[in-house]
């Protein structure tokens, strides 16, 4: 353990950071100033833990802690300091162009952190471990698909190159059936043909083994999710996987999202303005969460094909001119994760995520607020090319990295000459 200390400093409120790492943490304290007081590496172990808490009180009053990576390297250590009292903030890892300004090491970014959380820059409680299970078994089942998908595809591809009564016996089939077919195969005949048909068998029950295993996985994914909010899975167009997704996304104590805006700017379906000059336009966000986007994605498209007040909104939308895919950006802005039950806390009635009551005088950004994201979302949204005039495009220059200036060039660009 290495400690480095910047004697005679009075300490009263302090900040601390940690940059998390597999095998060590970094710790560093800095004043409520952001003045430099005492960095230490130690274990990531229970251990050394205690030992990185107890060098933290032995500075000051601990006002907050700055972790990067909560839900990662830095989730031991989050434990640990929640059973302790200590307010833990998340804090990103630090952008390319501050590394590149200042350099890179694990003092440098645990102090990176620590004034993270003593600005205000970072402020979002880390996720809870109430959502760990469901996280895990949609890890799972996911890997379960990939892998099928990967085997399905090795089949394919061999097929293409199998001899003729084969190629044509077996890619007549379809799905199931050309998998239970090749499942039930008895390889007979010389080398090559042996060789060829142990291997499609052997891929088929590849297949058969993983679908079995993602059913599995599925049904047990299905009941920690009703369990866990049997109101977002028993919403119209909402499964097991996109239950799952919702849920991992907001975490397990929605307490960390005020509003609904919130939650659908993490989600990254907030509608966010995009003008310039005397073009005057919204468009709807490309950040956030792509797994909570694409699940409302699904949700979507399962509503425009079986909702009856979806498809009328389609019909209306359609009727104003608007193509399927700017009217699936609306939907996921109309029907974000506001309007889907999540889990409630205190403050929240159960099954529908609300805003908690403003004290007097609080006032918030007015495209945060509820009403309006509701006008919003009746706009046009996205890119309006057709009432956007055309730009020219840029004229490229020659190249001349590679040329030999002449002298009259040369006198143009030195005023010296």
């Amino acid at each position: 353990m290495t400690v480095t200390i910047t004697p005679d400093v009075e300490l009263d409120a302090v900040f601390g950071g940690v940059d998390s790492h597999a095998d060590t943490i970094h710790f560093a304290v800095i004043t409520d100033r952001g003045g430099h007081v005492a960095d230490a590496e130690f274990p990531t172990t229970a251990a050394g833990y205690a030992a990185a808490i107890a060098f933290l009180n032995a500075h000051g009053t601990v006002t907050a802690v700055g972790v990067e990576g909560t839900s990662s390297y830095g989730l031991g250590f989050t434990r640990a300091a929640r059973q302790t009292g200590l307010t833990v903030i998340e804090v990103n890892r630090p952008d390319k162009a501050e590394r590149r300004r200042i350099g890179k090491s694990d003092p440098i970014d645990a102090y990176a952190a620590a004034r993270a959380a003593l600005s205000g820059r970072a402020s979002v409680v880390p996720k809870d471990d109430t959502v760990s299970g469901i996280r895990a078994l949609h890890n799972a089942a996911r890997s379960a698909v990939k892998a099928r998908t990967a085997t399905l595809n090795q089949i394919a591809h061999i097929l293409i190159t199998a001899p003729d009564n084969i190629r044509v016996k077996y890619t007549a089939l379809r799905g199931k059936t050309q998998v239970d077919a090749l499942s039930r195969l008895r390889p007979t005949g010389d080398g090559p043909r042996v060789a060829l048909l142990t291997a499609l068998k052997t891929l088929a029950r590849r297949v058969q083994a993983l679908t079995a295993e993602h059913d599995t996985l599925t049904a047990a994914l299905d009941a920690a999710a009703t369990e866990h909010n049997p109101g977002l899975r028993a919403a119209f167009g909402v499964g097991p996987d996109t239950a799952a997704q919702l849920l991992v996304t907001a975490g397990g104590n929605p307490d960390r999202l005020c509003t609904e805006a919130s939650f659908a700017a993490l989600c990254g379906v907030v509608p966010v303005p995009a003008s310039s000059g005397r073009t005057n336009r919204h468009r709807l966000s490309r950040g956030g969460d792509r797994g909570a986007n694409a699940a409302l994605y699904r949700i979507a498209l399962v509503r425009m094909s079986s909702d009856a007040r979806t498809r009328d909104y389609v019909a209306r939308q359609t009727a104003a001119g608007r193509t399927k895919k700017e009217i699936i950006r609306l939907l996921q802005a109309r029907d974000r994760p506001g309007n889907l039950p999540l889990p409630h806390h205190a403050g929240h009635r159960p099954g529908r995520l609300r805003p908690p009551a403003s004290t007097p005088g609080q006032e918030h950004h007015p495209d945060h607020r509820r009403r309006a994201l509701r006008r919003l979302a009746g706009r046009d949204l996205l890119h309006r090319t057709r009432h956007t005039p055309r730009r020219r495009p840029r004229r490229r220059l020659p190249r001349l990295a590679n040329r030999r200036m002449t002298s009259a060039t040369r006198q143009l660009l030195d005023p010296e000459t």
